[in-house]
């Protein structure tokens, strides 16, 4: 029992957020060891129902005792000071409420696994011999007895590993009930601190003479003798000061044996001693100038500073090539000289590696990066790093470039969060919950510290520039390069005419084909966009017009050429390229669409003696394939960088004079209300590539379409023509920014029973929301991973309370999935959809 400050005798609660898809926080108890220690933001271990136990984190401590019994006790705090602080608990209650997730898939989503303890289920024999009688030998159980005869315990997933017929828990069922395992709980910290092993003199060698003695012993052991003196040079001793030495530098230079060093350790002369090293690359503090702001840059630079002391958040909208990161770089300067954090948010990981190197320069060590290319290990590293400040009050990092994750590190005095190319769709989460928009968590965490935030971008996102417009967010425009550089000439290639004349046999019109011909001729650097990995988008048979489709999802299979192989892009199911046709038996089968893949085999043919990159999702899945691709084009190491979205965002070359698009049409007819503002922000950011330093570059969009409205306000440059078009539509037909949107998916393994929960979901609706409602409906693509699915689209007037509206449809939800008979239903929440 505890004492409270009236000196009544009360137990202490602790409400607890759990890693688990569970809403709201768990109450247990405070045992009387840990009353002085727990604080809320820390770990701790608890049991969670009847054998689990998991690493919670206290969200705060209270006397009410809850109305149920048999509260369970916390067991151990894992930390000795909080892991979470209350600007992110504050976060997280939005987040939580805003997006309509449960707080334990927030706590997943925010903290690195390295942090999260979890515990496994370990198996373990009551005895080592074991009489052939009590089992039945040459089966799966007696080989599972073998293994842990060998391994002593094993957990439940290495046993799935084994080769063996049964269900790996149907044998550890078996072997339970006989008598011949037990399993328990075991808790794994999947964080281990890196060490490596130092070498420094004993203490006794602390002046000249004591040096000089201990060498003169030495004389008989020359080896001995050499190490040591490689040791006073590395160490840079003198008396008063021992330096440690890396042990493995220490061994390259002297280039001795390990039992060397082992002699001089055991006659008290040399120490070993382990250190903590961390796993970061740790970068040389350069601290360049940054170069000066030109007259327009400075303008808007003022500008942004004057409009931060009327709004919190600021949109910049900056023409591509006008130079809006070196306004970010004078606005960080500003804000660290205040003795403030910056977060710099970036849309997508390949972005990081080009302007990483470009802030280094500038702010050297100061800076940090964050992204899920890093291992756990390397996350929780950072995470320490920025939550742990010194005795100036500052932290090893007081810059962060990150993507959408990096809003949940611990910032403790956060000034400024800069969102690059904010109408980057990449922001959004989408799988799984919670399916938050990091740009707009972005700007609520500036509210809650009280920082301020800057969009910037040369294409807003529509909702960005309407908030603008209206003045609930300053606006700062630059309409100029720098250095006065062109705009590209943007001209149309029409497909229809190529195919006509038969010039199109492979996938450039020959106006593209033309001027990438010539920019080679100068060394001049060339990228072709498609929004499609792969070789072929699917296979057809020419007699019967079968196409090979996903064994668990409905969508046809993508051809790869470099696996040889048909892959589904939505679970992963891939198979072997068929001889035949599955239907006719027909072995006329052909390749329909294209994809980065047959870019590149294309271009080889076109191309014989250009050096050729790919930037897709297949050719940079290793932490290092981004930085290496993007290295190698800005060096010049590669002519051609053929690539998907990836080469859209903000990559700065200085040698592209040509950019192609492969086929504009693709984009355009997509059916989605934001299908003509995405084509228009994909077209002119790629666009934006070319001709960035001193020569104007051109701009090739190969279409069916010549004359689609996008194409023509894309070659006028008319960014405003178009949004003040699609506005009025908007308007028109109830959408964003004039409506809010909650899309409900609904997903089952029978399609019947699919039908009926959401057909029960809309009746339960359709009374409150009406011809607002619409659905439910099948997507494009209509079963994934053996799920079939429908959506319930609704819109809400901005004029109601949305956390009335968004209560109820949480009740009705909950009303279908009570029913019985739906025990694989699965529900999910997506408010503001992409």
């Amino acid at each position: 029992m505890n004492q409270n400050n009236s000196g009544n005798s009360q137990t202490i609660y602790a409400e607890v957020i759990l890693p688990l898809p569970l809403s709201g926080t768990y109450t247990y108890s405070i045992p009387d060891t840990l009353t002085d220690k727990c604080k809320p933001g820390m770990r701790v271990i608890v049991q969670f129902g009847r054998k689990k136990i998991y690493s919670g984190i206290i969200r705060k401590i209270h006397y009410e005792s809850p109305e149920y019994p048999n509260i369970k006790e916390i067991q151990e705090i894992l930390d000795y000071r909080p892991l979470i602080n209350e600007y992110q608990f504050l976060l997280w209650d939005w987040i939580a409420s805003y997006y309509m997730a449960h707080y334990g898939e927030v706590y997943k989503a925010a903290v690195p696994s390295g942090l999260k303890l979890e515990s496994e289920t370990r198996v373990f024999l009551r005895k080592q011999d074991i009489p052939e009688t009590e089992y039945i030998p040459d089966t799966d159980e007696d080989l599972l007895i073998r293994v842990l005869q060998d391994k002593y315990a094993m957990a439940i997933n290495e046993i799935d590993k084994l080769s063996i017929g049964q269900k790996a828990l149907t044998v550890v069922k078996n072997l339970v009930d006989k008598g011949i395992i037990n399993i328990e709980e075991y808790l794994r910290e999947p964080y281990k601190p890196k060490t490596e092993k130092f070498v420094t003199f004993s203490e006794y060698i602390n002046s000249e003479n004591a040096m000089n003695q201990t060498l003169n012993k030495l004389k008989k052991a020359p080896r001995q003798q050499e190490l040591l003196y490689k040791m006073i040079e590395l160490s840079g001793w003198e008396e008063g000061n021992n330096h440690a030495v890396r042990k493995k530098d220490l061994m390259k230079a002297a280039d001795v044996s390990e039992s060397v060093l082992k002699s001089l350790v055991k006659k008290g002369i040399l120490y070993l001693k382990e250190k903590e090293t961390g796993r970061l690359e740790e970068s040389v503090p350069v601290e360049a100038e940054q170069k000066p702001l030109a007259d327009f840059q400075e303008k808007a630079y003022r500008q942004i500073l004057s409009r931060f002391t009327e709004k919190e958040t600021v949109l910049l909208h900056g023409i591509t090539s006008s130079g809006k990161t070196e306004i970010y770089i004078k606005l960080i300067n500003y804000y660290l000289n205040s003795g403030q954090q910056v977060l710099y948010l970036l849309p997508e990981i390949a972005l990081t590696t080009q302007i990483i190197l470009r802030l280094k320069d500038i702010f050297g060590d100061r800076i940090g990066v964050y992204h899920s290319k890093f291992s756990d290990a390397e996350r929780v590293e950072i995470w320490n790093k920025i939550s742990n400040p010194g005795t100036d009050g500052t932290t090893k990092y007081q810059i962060i470039l990150g993507v959408r994750s990096a809003i949940f590190l611990p910032f403790h005095n956060l000034g400024l969060i800069i969102v690059d190319e904010e109408h980057e769709n990449t922001y959004k989460q989408f799988n799984p919950a919670p399916r938050y928009h990091g740009r707009d968590a972005a700007l609520m965490l500036a509210r809650i510290h009280g920082a301020k935030a800057l969009l910037g971008t040369a294409t807003p996102a529509y909702e960005s520039y309407f908030n603008a417009r209206k003045g609930k967010y300053g606006l700062v425009e630059l309409n100029q390069r720098y250095g006065d550089v062109k705009l590209p000439e943007i001209i149309r290639a029409n497909l229809q005419n190529a195919r006509r004349t038969k010039h199109n046999k492979t996938l450039f019109t020959p106006l593209l084909l033309d001027n990438m011909t010539e920019a080679l001729k100068h060394n001049k650097q060339v990228i072709l966009f498609k929004n499609r990995r792969g070789f072929s988008q699917f296979l057809q048979c020419k007699n019967c017009g079968w196409v090979p489709k996903c064994k668990f999802c409905d969508v046809s299979l993508t051809y790869h050429k470099i696996t040889n192989q048909l892959t589904c892009h939505y679970c992963g199911y891939a198979i072997h390229v068929p001889s035949k046709c599955h239907k006719c038996d027909s072995p006329d089968i052909e390749m329909r669409g294209f994809g980065t893949e047959r870019i590149e085999d294309d271009l080889h043919i076109h191309f014989p003696e250009a050096r050729i990159s790919r930037m897709d999702l297949d050719s940079t899945r290793s932490k290092k394939a981004y930085e290496k691709i993007i290295t190698d084009f800005q060096s010049g190491a590669a002519d051609i960088l053929i690539g998907t979205q990836m080469v859209t965002k903000g990559l700065d070359f200085d040698n592209v004079q040509v950019v192609g698009i492969l086929n504009a049409d693709n984009m355009l007819n997509f059916p989605d209300f934001r299908a003509f503002e995405r084509s228009y922000q994909l077209m002119q950011q790629v666009s934006g590539r070319a001709g960035r330093r001193d020569e104007r570059g051109k701009v090739i969009i190969q279409t069916f379409d010549k004359n689609h409205p996008v194409i023509q306000k894309v070659l006028a440059g008319d960014y405003t023509g178009l949004y003040a078009e699609q506005m009025a539509e908007r308007k028109l037909f109830g959408y964003p920014p004039y409506m809010r949107l909650i899309k409900i998916t609904i997903k089952h393994p029978d399609k019947d029973t699919l039908n009926t929960a959401a057909e029960n979901l809309k009746k339960l609706l359709i009374p409150r929301f009406g011809t607002n409602l619409l659905g439910p409906q099948y997507p494009l693509v209509t079963r994934v991973q053996n799920y079939y699915i429908n959506d319930i689209l609704i819109k809400i007037a901005r004029n109601l309370a949305l956390s009335e509206e968004k209560s109820f449809i949480s009740q009705k939800i909950q009303e279908v999935t009570s029913q019985k008979g739906l025990k694989n239903l699965r529900i999910a929440i997506d408010v503001d959809p992409l």
